[in-house]
This record gives structure tokens, sequence and C-alpha cells, in this order.
């Protein structure tokens, strides 16, 4: 036989695409001729396949080949096609049958021994083979937990080329891998930790009940930090199609620890105030992958020191935050990842790091404002939230007589909020109130005018943008479904209105 075909997975941004691998074998001079818009890395997959062929004790043929990858319109890109490649040429030769590949997926990079290593973005391919109709997959054997979180498709492990040839000749069958135990999880941080800073706990449980943005201002050692990390402790766990979808955004990114493969509880993503656009928010020259922004995706973003992130860099979070997702053009192609993410900014009063009337703070109020001012008026207009954290007292941090609540007590709660909101919102397409549009907020989730006089004058005076007065309505709603009212009250809306003017004192 001297025409082959078998397929692999392309991935554009966070979905994989089924490519058709065809190679035939022809009369002429030696030669690979690769065609399909192959970037860099699947075009040396060529060398790397027949040095893997040799050493696994085959033949690469001496003759002329053409490789065609199809749609050839996609770009190709990354290591993830060797196996296919090796799995057609082999077919080609008459080394293994052709029908034993002919609807068969492959996936995985060769070594020049011929052993087969992991690589990224094995579920959201998987997840392509499934909805292609593909009744087999072969992956590494170090993604194949991985591979084996999609439901309706045989999985196959493999560690070496030569191990695919003695299944694909039938000389010694693959058993389809099935998925140990998952590990326990490791144990999220305690809120009982913190301690004092009843405000902050306070905003930090809100934020968690309705997934709105929360801005931490205060000085070191306030408990911005700790605060925010433990945010995601009080989050509900991912539901299974949440966990997936995440679970394949750190699979593209490379991120995805092999002894867990499944994300089920909500990241923490906390990069450093060094870190670059496409860092932030997803990009790169080759192949597009998604950002911390992106990682986060129903999860936390934190931007500790956040004044110390460039203004620019800063900025393009806005539009993503709101729409719960980004697409990244590149020359080569654009990509689509979600990031529907909780951002929280920490933030220290000024340069110096001291509280507010600290004598040994020698910032003047000029400095204090351009410290303040690197995050701009748009960006800080889409967090619901802003607390100014005081310094912990004495008597807070030896007297206190109360033990702090901890995580549990705190989730409970944000549970049973987060439940009433969802059957309030049932129908609508909206899971929690921070993405509730103004349009709802004007009618059918209309907060009552005799709440909003508060609001309303803030509204009239300039201290709330329409954008603000919106979002205080729907923390008003958050508020209301942690009291179990059925409908926010105007010390709701004060409440709300508190948490979103507060600013660091000048």
């Amino acid at each position: 036989m001297t025409l082959a075909r078998t397929w692999s997975v392309g991935l554009v941004g966070v979905r994989g695409a089924l490519v058709e691998v065809e190679l035939d074998i022809a009369q002429g001079l030696p030669g690979v001729a690769l065609v399909g818009l192959p970037d860099a890395v699947v075009r040396q997959s060529v060398d790397r396949v027949r040095a893997a062929v040799v050493n696994a004790g085959g033949e690469f043929p001496n003759r002329r080949i053409t490789i065609g990858l199809s749609p050839a319109s996609m770009p190709k890109q990354g290591s993830g096609f060797d196996l296919a490649l090796a799995a057609a040429v082999l077919a080609a030769a008459g080394t293994v049958p052709g029908e034993s590949i002919d609807r068969l997926v492959l996936l995985g990079e060769l070594g020049l021994d011929g052993s087969v290593r992991p690589i990224r973005g094995v579920l959201p391919a998987v997840l392509a083979a499934v909805r292609a109709g593909h009744p087999q997959v072969i992956v590494p054997a170090a993604n194949a937990d991985e591979a084996a979180l999609v439901a309706g498709i045989e999985v196959l492990a493999v560690d070496s080329l030569g191990r695919l040839v003695e299944h694909l000749a039938g000389r010694a069958r693959l058993a389809p891998h099935v998925r140990g135990p998952a590990p326990a999880p490791p144990s999220a941080p305690d809120l009982r930790d913190v301690v004092g800073q009843v405000v902050g706990r306070r905003a930090v449980e809100v934020a968690a009940a309705g997934g709105h943005h929360l801005f931490l201002a205060g000085p070191p050692g306030a408990g911005k930090t700790m605060l925010a990390e433990r945010l995601p402790g009080i989050l509900p766990p991912l539901d299974e199609q949440a966990a997936l979808e995440v679970t394949a955004i750190h699979s593209i990114a490379g991120t995805l620890a092999s002894e867990a493969p499944l994300l089920a509880r909500p990241p923490f993503e906390a990069p450093h105030h060094s870190a670059t656009m496409a860092a932030l928010v997803g990009g790169g020259s080759g192949q597009i992958r998604p950002g911390a922004l992106c990682r986060a995706h129903r999860g936390v973003l934190f931007l500790d020191e956040s004044p110390e992130f460039p203004r620019a860099v800063l900025d393009t979070l806005r539009q993503p935050l709101e729409r719960g997702e980004v697409t990244i053009s590149r020359a080569s192609g654009s990509a689509t990842f979600p990031c529907r993410a909780q951002l929280v900014l920490a933030a220290n009063p000024c340069p110096c790091a001291g509280a507010a009337g600290d004598p040994a703070c020698t910032c003047n109020a000029l400095e204090r404002r351009r410290y303040q001012s690197r995050l701009s008026g748009p960006l800080l207009d889409r967090i619901d939230l802003r607390v100014e954290l005081p310094p912990v007292t004495r008597a807070a941090w030896l007297d206190g007589l109360d033990e702090p609540e901890c995580t549990e007590v705190v989730a409970a709660r944000v549970r049973a909020a987060r439940a009433a909101a969802s059957e309030r919102l049932a129908g609508t397409g909206f899971e929690l109130n921070s993405q509730v549009p103004g349009r709802l907020l004007r009618g059918r989730f209309a907060v009552p005018r005799s709440a909003l006089g508060l609001a309303e004058r803030a509204l009239e005076r300039g201290a709330l943008s329409v954008r603000g007065f919106d979002r205080v309505q729907r923390v008003a709603w958050t508020l209301s479904d942690l009291a179990g009212r059925t409908v926010p009250d105007a010390d709701d809306v004060a409440e709300a209105l508190g948490m979103r003017l507060q600013r660091v004192a000048a």
C-alpha cells in the first residue's frame, strides 16, 4: 500500500480541530514534502519520525513521500502530530495494516529513540475527537489520565513507537486505559488565619457570593494577600462542565499536573508585577497560549502591588473583564479563550507603603495621588468592591475574644447566597449577580426606588457613573441574598455604596 490516512488534532484557541493526515509514497527522487501550513515544529517532525521509526526497528521508505495535513487552510502547530505521521508512514510502507489507523486519532510527540512523550492540549483534542465521532484515541502514557476524563471514547496509552506497532499489527493489543482514583486535593488556606479586618472579611465574602471584582488597599501587613489567597477556598467547587473547561485551558497552557489532571477547585493565579501583556492576557510569537487571566477562568486573578504593573498592561484587562472572553489576533490567525475570572487588586496607600497618618511616611499628597493614579479610572470603574484595610491593632491581634469564622462556615453562606441568585436568575442565561446586565436591573430585577435614594444622589453629584450605579445594585442583590431577603432594602444599598466609594486617603 502506498497511500495511508489517519487522524490527529490541531488546537485553535481552547478548542480542538480534527486534522486528516494523508501520506503517499511514489516513485521519484527520495525526499519528503509536507504540505498544509505546518509551522517549524511540525516541519521538523519529519526528522523526528525518521529517527524514531529506524530506532524502533522499522524501516523508513527511501522514496518520494508526500504528506498532506487537511484542512490545508488551518495553520498546524506543535509536536502533537508526530505519532500520527509515524503511523501513516508505517501503514503506507506495509508495516501495519492501513485499515487499523483509518479511523484512529493519534496524539503525541516522538523522541529520537522511539519513545512517546507527553504534549499539551490533550483534553481539548480528545473532546474534538468525540465530537467528530471517532471511536478510539491513542495518547502518550503520561497524558492517559487526562484523556480519560472524556466520556464516549476509548483511550489507549502508549509509551513507545514499538508498542504502537505491536498493537496496530495485532500482535499485542493495548487495553483501554482506566483512570485511577484522583488524589485528595491539597488543603486550601483557612479564613480563620485572618485576624481582625472585619471589613475585609466581609468584602471577600460578598465578592465570593456574587462573583464581584475586589480592590483591597492598605499598608503592608494589613492582610490584603491573606484575604485574596483565601477567596478561592470559599468559592463553590466547579461542576463537571466547568472543571473540564478550566482543565482544558491549563492543558493548553502546559500547567496541568499529571498526577491530578482534573481541576475541580477554582484556580488562583497571582502573576508578578513584572508580567508582560502576553503573560497576563495571552499571546506568543508561535502558538497562541492563554495568559494568567485565562488560566484564572472561573477562579481568581490576584494582582498584588497592582500600581507597580505597567498601566498599559492593566488596561488590557478592561474589555476581557466585561465580555468574559479574550480574542488574541496574530498574523497567523486568532484564538479565543474564556476568562470569566474574579479580579482582585491590592495596593499600598503610597510609594513608601506607609499607613495614612504614619509619621514615618515621607510621601506628600502629590506623590500619593500620582501613585494611586497608576490604576486608571476606567479600570477601577469595573471594580464592584473597593475596601480600605486599616492596620491590625494590638487589641485585635492579642486580645481578641472571639475566634474568626473558618472557611467552611463562610463557604456555606456563599453557597446559600449563590443558590438563591441562581434560582432568581433561572431562564436568563446568567448565574451570578455580577453578570446581570443593566437592562434587567432596570426591569425584571430592579431594586425598589425607595431603597435607592443614596445611590441616586451619588449618581446625581457625579460620585457614581451609570456603570457604577448598576454595579451598586448588583452588590445590593448579593447582600440581600447573603441576608436571606428576597429584595434589597436601603441598608443593602447603603452598604454596597460604601464598599464602592471607599478610597485610600491621600
